[in-house]
């Protein structure tokens, strides 16, 4: 059957399901066609959205070459894809061949021909990693570096920072090797060589298809060589069409040059080989801060004339939006005062050297008002560059939470005219009522940024599509490009007119011919372009979908639909290290385990003609599977997608009206507190039967898993039972007669949170009987006790039992959540109003208060006064002021992953410096056990996995001496439970140095 194509430009028939069963009888990787995967990679990071109609993930190279032969064979569009990261919509429709899960070998690296080979599905931050110990480095690094691929850089001839003095991907190739529509393979060479009348004559004379093709493109220039030296090539950032000015005799018909930009519409990127470049002996960063971004670009001109690494901008409305620690320490590290900054890397043989290059590069700026910083920690650096590589994301939302969106997000213009750009652009957005925060590469005159259009609606998409013309005829008169890196795409393809001509435009097009008689290498894309206001991504259904959900979505007008338009598929999320966000994706580097992955799904559930099943979707179901519920996204992706809540929220709705449908963990797991309170009555029995085979597999629980004991005393008992304080020696509180979480304060002050709060030992915190710590880990609570009386506090529990409601969250169980947490805040109501501090010990059960009860339970002012209440152990240690006993030594620690999105670890940092433990953090990562997740039976290989890719070998390579700290129960459980340390808790260290120590349980 002959099936249309159904979301490229133009149409174009093929026979889908006879090419679906070609690729899979003939490729050894995957070809997927089901409606979850085609929505998976309907949307790339740009406001663009075109299903694909098959979706291919080649083994190899050479299964890669294959489906380029096989697919172009049958006239299908054949669409190469990288990270997707990109914000022109040029990865998206036809046949998606995604080279970035298996095509990713660094094939080798030449140290001394200082080059690199490799094929097109290496990450940036792969290569950059394999080159560093080499002192080497790849020239281009855009901000994406740690999810943009090579080929996907090849193809739209990526630059980044530090171009301005390494120049653009095409600067910095050596050969490509490439296929062919018609399957040739070929290699492509760069250099001056090339361009010689031997070396031009001796490649006509080649034979077959690609003598035929040089003979082409060799009549090509000559025939056009007076308008392609007028119109290209003007300026280093003239990424708009294809580079025609590399063919010309003084480029040295550099055809590798040719086809980086040339957006996969020429040929396919087999394997490239890449120039590399000497990392600089020394470098410093020079922050330089104006009153405006104009005044900044006016002083462009001078800071070029020192030869800097890098000169990038950003601006206040971004840095005000980055996370409150993030910009303290932003400050800290030397971000001088100002509304626009200039950030100005300088090179030398060594420190002072640069310092010297950079002081004389500020002496020239003396009169520009600029306030200055010279910055030579290393670490001070990073802390700033990430201002600037975070933008992508942070540009998305205005500072008042309204949307912004790209589509004009990459004009350049030569660096002398930039500010006459910017007042233009200026006056431009003011003519239309917009606004938005910007960025970029001032150095070479490209500014990045996002404007608030109104996407959503048809006068909005008119006044977009207006405002974008008269964008393009500013750049236009400023000898600009209306692309300086990203590409044209569905962006920007049909301004190519404005900006060539049509004389112009018509050599973009025979050039295509040349290569692709057929037209089937991502069709559209530069030539015979769609209209760029087509095919907006929420210009459909999805915008208007009115969900009645559980949880608030109080940053997102309430409304679930809005949270899902959060994601703009930049991809942060698919970076392989660095970050706790995603660790399912860091382990099957599948697209559909990224966060990017599950928002799209969700949205594409809104959308509702890929996806048509709603909260019952089994597509979307099985894509939040794997999700750990880890929150890392909520601070690590630039834009705080939160997919453990839509976890939650999808779960609840899925399993509604259906509670045999749940998997049998929802009821093991999911119910734990009620669980461990009955266990906690005859714990002995309880441990052997829950560790009983048939226990485990009527729980759903991995065989692989021992099942934690429950301790022999609760801690509520041992507090209301305690006899006299260990630290003061007054009497304690009294228990419940069935052994119950009980009230009780070992000072002496009432249970209920009466009295003036500060009672006879001091100043009053209620100590959060959490689950994990009360059932299962008592003695974290005693030497919490310990501590916190040590300090002068007077400790007291709830009067009754209590929960935060975190297994039913996590498994989606909202309902039942609510009604926990409501009856637990009437618990803790006398103590709120009294303004009493709590404290939680477990990370988890703290950050839910913080961030899910509020949301939760909107109309309850009592959830947000927990929220504003709850500390951790650590934050209310550090606000009293308290000197801790002097611990020493050095300890390895892992922070829960709610308290690395949620809680934060200065207070920890500060904590633990004050009592001399020299503490050396894990590198960012979930532990992989992440609560009822790593217990899951189907879960638990993912679970090890997540733990063995740099926990878990971090843990056993450390000295004896060393100690382990986990807060967090789930990191404690899998460590111990995986190498032969036992973590704890740092109340434990404390109090054991305490100069009357808690005695341990017997």
């Amino acid at each position: 059957m002959l099936t249309p194509e159904r979301s490229g430009p133009g149409s174009v028939a093929y026979d889908v399901a006879g090419l679906a069963g070609m690729l899979r009888r003939d490729l050894r990787g995957a070809v997927a066609d089901d409606r979850g995967t085609r929505a998976l990679y309907a949307a790339d990071g740009s406001n663009y959205r075109a299903v694909p109609d098959l979706v291919v993930v080649p083994a190899d190279a050479e299964d890669l070459a294959a489906a380029v032969a096989l697919t172009a064979a049958a006239g299908a569009p054949v669409v190469m894809r990288g990270g997707g990261t990109s914000m022109a919509g040029n990865a998206i429709g036809g046949v998606v061949i995604d080279a970035s899960r298996h095509v990713n070998r660094i094939l080798g690296i030449d140290t001394s021909a200082r080059t690199a080979v490799v094929e097109p599905g290496v990450v940036l931050t792969d290569l950059l990693a394999a080159a560093k110990p080499h002192g080497l480095a790849f020239g281009a690094d855009p901000s994406s570096a740690s999810r943009a691929t090579l080929g996907g850089m090849i193809a739209n001839n990526a630059c980044g920072a530090h171009s301005v003095a390494w120049g653009t991907t095409a600067d910095n190739l050596r050969s490509l090797d490439v296929i062919l529509a018609d399957a040739t393979r070929l290699t492509f060479d760069s250099g001056t060589a090339n361009a010689s009348a031997a070396a031009l004559a001796e490649l006509g004379a080649r034979p077959g298809r690609e003598g035929e093709l040089h003979r082409a493109l060799q009549a090509f220039a000559g025939r056009n060589e007076l308008l392609i030296r007028r119109r290209f090539g003007q300026f280093t950032r003239q990424i708009s069409g294809y580079a025609l000015h590399r063919l010309l005799p003084e480029y040295g018909y550099n055809v590798a040059g040719l086809l980086a930009g040339s957006e996969g519409g020429l040929a396919a990127t087999l394997r490239a080989t890449l120039q590399l470049v000497e990392l600089p002996k020394a470098k410093v960063l020079c922050v330089l801060g104006f009153a405006d971004s104009i005044t900044s670009a006016d002083c462009v001109p001078v800071v070029l004339r020192h030869a800097p690494l890098t000169l990038e901008s950003i601006n206040n409305e971004l840095v005000d939006r980055l996370p409150t620690e993030v910009r303290d320490a932003a400050v800290h590290a030397g971000l001088p005062g100002g509304n626009a900054w200039l950030l100005v890397e300088i090179a030398g043989d060594d420190e002072a050297t640069a310092a010297s290059a950079a002081r004389a590069m500020l002496e020239e700026l003396r009169d520009s008002g600029a306030t200055a910083s010279l910055v030579t920690d290393p670490k001070a650096q990073a802390v700033l560059w990430r201002c600037r590589t975070d933008a992508a994301g942070l540009a998305t939302r205005r500072a008042d939470g309204a949307e912004a969106w790209g589509g004009w997000e990459d004009a350049a213009v030569p660096p002398e005219r930039l500010g006459a750009y910017l007042r233009g652009l200026d006056e431009l957005l003011g003519r239309h009522g917009l606004s938005g925060a910007s960025y970029g590469h001032f150095g070479e005159g490209c500014m990045h940024m996002r404007i608030d259009f109104d996407l959503l609606s048809p006068q909005g998409i008119a006044t977009y599509r207006e405002f974008v013309e008269q964008a393009a005829d500013l750049v236009v008169e400023l000898g600009g490009s209306v692309s300086g890196e990203h590409g044209d795409g569905r962006a920007r393809g049909e301004l190519l007119s404005r900006m060539y001509g049509a004389d112009g435009v018509a050599l973009l097009g025979e050039l295509k011919r040349i290569w692709d008689p057929a037209g089937v290498l991502n069709p559209g894309m530069i030539v015979d372009p769609p209209r760029l206001d087509v095919a907006i991504r929420h210009d459909g259904p999805a915008k208007d979908r009115r969900m009645l959900t559980i949880f608030d979505y109080p940053d997102d007008g309430h409304e679930f639909a809005q949270a899902q338009r959060r994601c703009v598929g930049i991809g942060k999320c698919r970076q392989s290290s660095g970050s706790v966000m995603c660790p399912s994706y860091q382990v099957t580097r599948d697209e559909l385990h990224s966060t990017r992955g599950r928002a799209h799904l969700l949205w594409e559930m809104l959308q509702g003609d890929l996806i048509t099943d709603g909260w019952r979707s089994t597509e979307v179901r099985d894509g939040l599977d794997l999700c750990l519920s880890c929150k890392g996204c909520l601070s690590d992706c630039p834009v705080n997608v939160d997919v453990a809540t839509y976890k939650a929220e999808f779960t609840h709705h899925h399993y509604a009206r259906r509670p045999w449908a749940r998997p049998l963990s929802h009821w093991s797991m999911g119910w734990l507190p009620l669980w461990s309170r009955l266990a906690s009555r005859a714990p002995r029995l309880a441990n052997r039967f829950a560790g009983l085979p048939l226990t485990k597999r009527l729980g759903g629980i991995a065989a692989e898993r021992d099942v934690p004991p429950f301790a022999p005393e609760t801690l509520t008992h041992w507090f209301t039972h305690r006899g006299t304080s260990p630290t003061t020696g007054s009497p304690s509180g009294s228990a419940p007669a069935d052994g119950s979480p009980g009230g009780g304060s070992g000072r002496g002050g009432s249970a209920d949170g009466s009295g003036d709060g500060s009672g006879d030992g001091g100043r009053r915190v209620v100590l959060w009987p959490d689950t994990f710590t009360n059932y299962l880990a008592p003695e974290i609570g005693q030497a919490a006790v310990a501590v916190l009386e040590a300090a002068g506090y007077e400790v007291v529990l709830p009067a009754k039992p209590v929960c935060c409601g975190l297994t039913w969250i996590s498994t989606g169980q909202l309902t039942t959540a609510r009604r926990v947490l409501n009856r637990s805040l009437r618990v803790l109501a006398p103590h709120l109003q009294a303004g009493t501090p709590i404290v939680g010990l477990e990370p988890s059960c703290t950050a839910a208060f913080r961030h899910d009860a509020p949301a939760l339970l909107a109309g309850n002012p009592l959830a947000a006064s927990a929220a504003a209440n709850i500390r951790t152990f650590s934050e209310l240690l550090v606000e009293s002021g308290w000197q801790p006993p002097y611990v020493g030594g050095a300890a390895f620690v892992q922070p829960h992953c709610h308290q690395h999105a949620v809680l934060g670890f200065d207070a920890d940092r500060k904590l633990m410096e004050a009592a001399g433990i020299e503490a050396g953090l894990a590198d960012p990562g979930c532990c992989g056990l992440a609560g009822n997740f790593g217990f899951e039976r189907d879960h638990y290989k993912i679970s090890a996995a997540i733990g063995e890719r740099t926990l878990l070998p971090a843990v056993r390579s450390l000295p004896e001496t060393t100690t382990v700290l986990a807060d967090g129960f789930s990191c404690r459980t899998q460590i111990a439970q995986a190498t032969p340390r036992h973590p704890h808790h740092l109340a434990q260290l404390l109090a054991e140095a305490l100069p009357d120590p808690p005695r341990p349980p017997e």
